[in-house]
């Protein structure tokens, strides 16, 4: 065991033999820090938060009370073997909230980036590998081996299917069931999630140039119509357009997909 002298930990709390404990960290009332946990520079452990498994908390990272972070996978596969969980810089994860390590048939690692707000009782699961700057509102559930890239929303009580990969500033509404990919900038809603556009008002708040918001637009209705097939009309794309932000949206389309896209109507 390690603890930096520094950290400010409860009497009632237990750190066992094996965990790091870094600079400056808080660690409230009855938390438990599991043997192979290490907490960077200044974590806070609001109360009664577990962390447990082979998992890293980046620094300045609150995790709020009745979290369970690294616990082992809600997956019957699961046989013990040795995984990780790693979770980055000054995320805050709310009440509730549960992150379990990954599974050796998925690479061995749930990785979530930084600054990223999970609120209430949200769940990651096993192997999702999740970007910078995502907000997860309440209840929201991520099945096992999803990729959320940059700057996604996605609303409470929506539900993301195993495989699914979300592109980078989509947003989601709330009480979505999202069973296929979202392309990048994309708005989705409805109870079986359906592509209804794009994401302008999250375009706009982030700067992005007219020109590009434009070339994304005409790109968008590109895609819903022509021949072939869906990855077909994106790759004929790069022939019309030489925005970055289409470019990023042709290599979404193109690239690996488990689950097929969701497409414009």
């Amino acid at each position: 065991m390690s603890i930096h002298p520094s950290a400010n930990i409860h009497p009632s709390s237990v750190i066992e033999d094996g965990a790091i404990v870094g600079e400056n960290c808080v660690i409230g009332p009855f938390c438990l820090v599991g043997p192979q946990v290490v907490l960077g520079a200044g974590v806070e452990l609001k109360s009664h938060v577990v962390v447990s498994g082979d998992t890293f908390i980046g620094d300045d990272t609150v995790i709020f009370q009745f979290a369970s972070i690294g616990a082992i996978p809600q997956d019957l596969k699961y046989d013990g073997e040795p995984t990780k969980l790693i979770v980055g810089k000054r995320n805050r994860i709310r009440e509730y909230v549960t992150l379990n390590l990954g599974t050796a048939q998925g690479g061995g690692v749930t990785r979530v980036g930084d600054d990223n707000l999970f609120m209430a009782s949200a769940h990651v699961a096993h192997d999702v590998q999740i970007g910078n700057r995502v907000i997860l509102v309440n209840s929201v559930a991520v099945a096992g081996h999803c990729f959320i890239e940059d700057n996604v929303i996605i609303g409470g009580l929506s539900g993301i299917h195993q495989f699914v990969r979300i592109g980078q500033g989509a947003i989601i509404g709330a009480l979505s069931m999202v069973t296929a990919d979202v392309l990048p900038h994309a708005l989705v809603q409805g109870p079986r999630a359906e592509l209804d556009g794009l994401n302008l008002v999250g375009l706009k708040r982030s700067g992005v140039a007219r020109d590009d918001i434009n070339q994304l637009r005409a790109a968008f209705q590109m895609l819903k119509q022509g021949e072939g097939s869906f990855k077909e009309r994106a790759m004929r794309l790069s022939e019309d357009f030489d925005s970055e932000y289409v470019a990023k949206m042709i290599a979404f389309v193109t690239g690996e997909s488990d689950r097929g896209f969701l497409t414009p109507k």
